[in-house]
């Protein structure tokens, strides 16, 4: 059976240095895949846009900076589990993203619960999640190519 987290929380959208603002986003876990986390971000004026990333990979960032490419999650300013930075990056754009650590920790607790950190590979039908996904990425590698 499939079980998921959710959590609200507001995160400053930094636009520059002298321009954010507060938005609601929800994060997401889902046993379905339970090595990732799901950030839906709730622009205004726009669409939500969800990104979906290494649930270790948020761990760690909120103790030290952390991520090598498109996700980049690092502790903000100089007081210990105060706030943390995420930084999403497509090519050349760049968004930013600063959170309270203790929302953030409050909804790891939550999916660790559900699956304890490093128990992920448990889960049942896992591998065949892994399978599916796999046979349907080279299915659209051999019709485009």
């Amino acid at each position: 059976m499939r079980e998921s987290v959710q959590a609200e929380v507001m995160m400053s959208f930094l636009v520059s240095e002298e321009l954010s603002f507060r938005i609601p986003v929800e994060l997401r876990y889902d046993t379905g895949d339970p090595y990732a986390v799901r950030l839906t971000f709730h622009l205004p004026g726009d669409a939500p846009v969800t990104w979906a990333f290494s649930r270790e990979l948020l761990v760690d960032g909120i103790n030290e900076p952390c991520g090598d490419g498109d996700v980049r999650i690092a502790p903000d300013g100089p007081e210990p589990l105060a706030d943390a930075v995420i930084r999403l990056q497509v090519g050349a754009d760049q968004a930013l993203f600063r959170s309270g650590i203790a929302p953030l920790i409050a909804f790891l607790d939550r999916t660790d619960k559900l699956v304890p950190l490093g128990q992920e590979r448990a889960l049942a039908d896992f591998e065949r999640h892994l399978d599916d996904a796999l046979d349907r990425i080279l299915a659209q590698e051999r019709n485009a190519g």
